[in-house]
């Protein structure tokens, strides 16, 4: 692992509560960041997971996404020359976007860098408050996708339970990996609040269940089998 790498080897799982993890200075004096997973040339650069917090008044210089970025607003509102996304956008800005981020009140995401590859993906953003949520095949359980493409291998989307749910025993082809945005999920190994994230690999078994309900981010398929 590089000196700038954190959960830099895809063949492990992990996890990250980032409720525990202390903020960390980023190229942005008003921008801060708690990095989940990260590998690259240095410090600023590669493939990275993170939560993303904007103070008020802060901004970022224009700067281009070699490989994509995505993105989901936690809390507040985050902005770009482009237009205004409050908590729940979800947005996909691919290779070869640019941008000027910046956020007036303060804002707080959850942001996946350099793992887009892909000129011919669309640029994407979604309203999840306004979306159509999906019945799911297991009673008292929505998802809401937010990215496919038949071109390419991940698929991204939000699954909300409500308590009591119990899903069964499954395994995770392809691998999975899950940030808790509300609630509190469980499993046979742990307890899983708000702000958890977790890389499951390919092959991995489950069996989650929540007691009061939780919505969470699924991102899977994307890692190497």
């Amino acid at each position: 692992m590089s000196a700038s790498g954190v959960n830099s080897d895809l063949s492990l799982p992990a996890m990250q509560q980032t409720t525990e993890m202390a903020w960390q200075a980023s190229p942005s004096a008003t921008v801060w960041r708690k990095r989940l997973e990260h590998f690259g040339d240095n410090a600023e650069s590669g493939h990275v997971t993170s939560l993303v917090r904007y103070d008020s008044n802060s901004a970022f210089s224009p700067h281009g996404h070699p490989d994509g970025e995505e993105i989901l607003v936690l809390d507040g509102i985050f902005s770009d020359e482009h237009c205004d996304y409050p908590a729940g956008t979800f947005l996909l800005n691919p290779e070869g976007f640019r941008h000027a981020p910046r956020s007036a009140d303060g804002c707080t995401l959850f942001v996946k860098l350099c793992q887009y590859p892909g000129v011919d993906r669309p640029q994407v953003t979604i309203d999840t408050n306004a979306a159509r949520w999906q019945p799911h095949a297991i009673d008292g359980v929505e998802s809401l996708p937010l990215y496919s493409s038949d071109r390419y291998p991940e698929t991204v989307r939000l699954v909300r339970a409500g308590p009591g749910v119990r899903f069964p025993a499954h395994n995770h082809p392809g691998s999975e990996e899950i940030f808790v945005i509300n609630g509190t999920l469980q499993d046979e190994n742990d307890v899983y609040g708000k702000g958890n994230w977790l890389r499951m690999l390919h092959g991995s078994t489950l069996e989650p269940f929540t007691e009061n309900g939780a919505t969470f981010y699924v991102k899977s398929g994307h890692l190497p089998q």
